[in-house]
C-alpha cells in the first residue's frame, strides 16, 4: 500500500513545534525559560553535611555540564554546611548555581539559617510536606517570605510519592459523586496538577513573581508524564522542570526517561530537565549529566559535545578495532570538552565519524568533518581518512588508532584553536 498522505497529517502531534513561550527565571547566573535552551541539572547523593565531599561531587557535576546542582537540605549540619560549599566551589572556580531541596522542615532551616538561604541559588519546595493541617499554609508562607527577602526563586516540586492527601482525598470524594466518574489514575494527575498551580498561585499571592516560580510535577511512569505535564504546560505559562521521578537504573531508567521527556521536549514543553537515574554500585554520579545532554542533543535542541558516529557492527566487521576506537575517541572527546569549551568556541558541534568496513565507512566518513573507514572482513588493511567530505589520506599498519586520534586532535585545533593575532 503506498502512502499519500504527507507526514505532517498523519502524525500531526509528533512533528516538532515552537518552544512553549514560559516565564523566564533566572537561577544564579542561569535563566530557565523565556525560550531559552533547556537547562541540565542534577542532583548530589552525599550528605551535605560532609563539605569535602559534597564540593567533590558538585565540582564533578558541573564539570560534566550540569549548569544547576540541587542538594538535600535536611536537618542542621546540612545548612549550616551549605555556605562552606558555595564558597569552597567558588575558590576554585565552580560557580554553578546551588538549590536547596526542602522538605518537612524547610521553613525552620531557612529562618535558622540565614546564610545558607543567601548561599543558595533557588530553593526545592514540596507542597506535599511543607506542612499538614493548619500548619500547611503558615509554613509555605514563610519559606515564600524568605525567598522573598532573600530574591530567590523557588521551584514548587510536586511529587505523587508525596501528594497533598487532603487534596487528593477530596478530588476523590468529588469524583466519586460526579455523574461521569474518571479512573483513580486521571484524578491523581488531576491532584498533582491542581497542587502546583494552587501552589504556584498562593505564591504569587504572598509577592512572588512568576519570573521567581519553576513548577515540576514528577511520577513514575511515563506515560502518566506525558500526560501530567502536556495537561499542566495547557494550564499555565510558568517555566517547567521535567523528569521521571525513581526512574531506575541503567538502561531502564535511561530509555524511561527518555521516552517521556522526548515526547514533551517535541511539543516545546520542559524548560530544564534532569535524568533521575539510580547509580550503579560505585556508579559514576555524571552519568544522569551525560544521558540529559545526549537526549537534548540527539534531539537536536542543544549541543554540547562533538558527535561520534560508528558502525554497530556485523559479519564484515571481525575486528574490534573500529570499536575500541570509537570507544577512545569518544571517551578522549568527553574527557577533554570541560577544557575544550574555552579553548576551541564550536567544537561541540564537530562530527567524528568511527566505521568498520567499506559498505557505509566512506560515505559515512564524507559526511563528517573528520572520519575513518577501518577495513573490515576480507579488505585489504588500508583505512582511508576523510577530511571535510575530502579524501586526506589512507593509514597502514599497526598504529592506525594511534595515528587517527591524533589527527583527530590536530583537526580540532587547526580549525577551532585561536587564531594568532
Amino acid at each position: 500500500m503506498v502512502m499519500t498522505k504527507p507526514i505532517e497529517r498523519i502524525l500531526p502531534d509528533l512533528m516538532p513545534r515552537p518552544p512553549r513561550r514560559s516565564v523566564a527565571v533566572a537561577v544564579g547566573d542561569v535563566v530557565v525559560g523565556g525560550g531559552n535552551p533547556v537547562v541540565v541539572q542534577s542532583m548530589t547523593n552525599t550528605d551535605t553535611a560532609d563539605i569535602d565531599a559534597t564540593v567533590s561531587q558538585v565540582e564533578a557535576l558541573a564539570r560534566a555540564g550540569s549548569e544547576i546542582v540541587r542538594i538535600t537540605v535536611d536537618r542542621d549540619e546540612a545548612a549550616a554546611a551549605v555556605p562552606h560549599i558555595r564558597d569552597r566551589l567558588m575558590v576554585r572556580g565552580c560557580n554553578v548555581p546551588l538549590v536547596g531541596d526542602f522538605h518537612y522542615i524547610g521553613h525552620t532551616l531557612l529562618k535558622t539559617h540565614p546564610a545558607a538561604a543567601e548561599a543558595l541559588a533557588k530553593y526545592r519546595i514540596n507542597p506535599g510536606n511543607v506542612g499538614f493541617g493548619e500548619k500547611r499554609d503558615r509554613q509555605f508562607a514563610e519559606m515564600i517570605e524568605i525567598a522573598l527577602r532573600h530574591e530567590k526563586p523557588v521551584r514548587i516540586g510536586v511529587n505523587w510519592g508525596s501528594l497533598d492527601n487532603d487534596l487528593l482525598t477530596r478530588l476523590m470524594d468529588e469524583n466519586a459523586k460526579s455523574a461521569a466518574p474518571r479512573n483513580a489514575r486521571e484524578v491523581t494527575r488531576e491532584a498533582i496538577i491542581q497542587s502546583a498551580l494552587l501552589s504556584a498561585t498562593r505564591a504569587e499571592e504572598l509577592g512572588l513573581g512568576r519570573d521567581r516560580i519553576i513548577l515540576s510535577a514528577k511520577v513514575s511512569q511515563v506515560q502518566d508524564l506525558i500526560a501530567v505535564y502536556a495537561d499542566l504546560a495547557g494550564r499555565s505559562d510558568h517555566a517547567l522542570h521535567l523528569g521521571l521521578t525513581e526512574a531506575g537504573m541503567g538502561s531502564k531508567g535511561i530509555v524511561a526517561s527518555s521516552a517521556g521527556m522526548a515526547v514533551l521536549l517535541q511539543a516545546g514543553i520542559g524548560d530544564t530537565i534532569r535524568v533521575s537515574l539510580t547509580p550503579e554500585p560505585g556508579g559514576d554520579r555524571t552519568r544522569e549529566v551525560q544521558v540529559a545532554q545526549e537526549l537534548l542533543q540527539s534531539m537536536g535542541l542543544r549541543t554540547f559535545v562533538p558527535v561520534v558516529a560508528a558502525c554497530p557492527g556485523c559479519g564484515r566487521t571481525t575486528s574490534t578495532v573500529f570499536q575500541e576506537l570509537a570507544r577512545d575517541i569518544q571517551d578522549f572527546i568527553r574527557v577533554e570538552m570541560p577544557e575544550w569549551r574555552s579553548r576551541y568556541p564550536g567544537v561541540e558541534g564537530m562530527n567524528v565519524a568511527v566505521m568498520g568496513c567499506i559498505v557505509n565507512g566512506p560515505g559515512e566518513s564524507k559526511h563528517a568533518d573528520i572520519g575513518i573507514s577501518l577495513p573490515g572482513t576480507g579488505e585489504s588493511p588500508a583505512a582511508p581518512v576523510f577530511i571535510d567530505g575530502k579524501k586526506a589520506m589512507t593509514l597502514r599498519g599497526p598504529t592506525i588508532a594511534a595515528d587517527f586520534k591524533q589527527l583527530v586532535i590536530d583537526y580540532i585545533e587547526r580549525r577551532f584553536g585561536s587564531t594568532p593575532a
